[in-house]
């Protein structure tokens, strides 16, 4: 009986902790998303990252899936996936625009001002609704230097229509297409490789063939990313900061 009784206040007490226990929603394209055969593989998300860069006092889970658009993690029921989870105290960061740029695939383009604004608007409203906090985003970069070295945008009016989502809706904003065109300037139009995946014939065992993607992000490129994300919702004094660990606070990255 008194073993019974243990196993009874052991099992209350689990549940209990993981009711405290704030979990950290990620939904968001492939910048964000968890890679597969992550030893092997050279790409990485920089959502993927954050259990190492973060506290073991919150749950993170990580629901970015490649290829997908405000729209199409919607109509695809992602989102209610991640909705019917959500509880009080819980976060939510939203990042999409790679996507919804695609105006040859209807299934995930957007209008920047109509149908993009409204999914961000319909992310925001349903997360609060739960009472769970959520932090809008802006696309990261794309490594894209122009013949004179200069960094040149891709990703049109999304960035703008985000910031202009974040300040209708009081929501917290995180400017990651400024963080990043720091990061790939900072580093500059070679060394910038490194942050992605560039690979000749044979270099890494994944890739068969030559590898030249200026949109995903390198081991590297994704724990610089992850960081100064984080670095930045921890200068905005936001709830989330106080799972973030010490150390990643005092890297020097910018």
């Amino acid at each position: 009986m008194k073993v019974v009784f243990a196993c009874f206040l052991m099992l209350l007490s689990v549940q209990n902790y993981a009711q405290k226990t704030p979990s950290l929603y990620l939904i968001g394209d492939s910048t964000m998303a968890d890679k597969r055969d992550p030893e092997e593989n050279p790409e990485h998300g920089w959502g993927q990252m954050l259990p190492e860069l973060m506290t073991d006092n919150i749950h993170i889970e990580n629901h970015a899936v490649n290829g997908r658009s405000s729209k199409s993690f919607l109509s695809e029921g992602r989102w209610k996936t991640v909705h019917d989870k959500l509880k009080s105290g819980d976060f939510v960061i939203i990042q999409f625009g790679h996507n919804d740029q695609k105006f040859n695939s209807p299934d995930r383009y957007t209008n920047p001002f109509t149908g993009y604004r409204y999914n961000l608007g319909k992310y925001v409203k349903e997360t609060r609704e739960k009472g769970a906090i959520p932090i809008l985003m802006s696309s990261i970069v794309r490594r894209n230097f122009n013949e004179n070295g200069t960094l040149v945008d891709t990703h049109g009016e999304y960035p703008l229509v985000v910031r202009m989502v974040a300040k209708d809706l009081d929501v917290p904003f995180i400017d990651m297409q400024w963080l990043t065109e720091q990061l790939e300037v900072k580093y500059g139009e070679e060394e910038s490789r490194n942050l992605h995946l560039h690979f000749a014939p044979g270099e890494v065992t994944y890739y068969v063939k030559r590898k030249d993607d200026d949109t995903h992000l390198s081991e590297k490129g994704a724990t610089l990313v992850a960081t100064l994300a984080l670095q930045e919702i921890a200068k905005k004094d936001l709830p989330l900061k106080k799972y973030i660990k010490k150390s990643t606070l005092t890297k020097e990255i910018l």
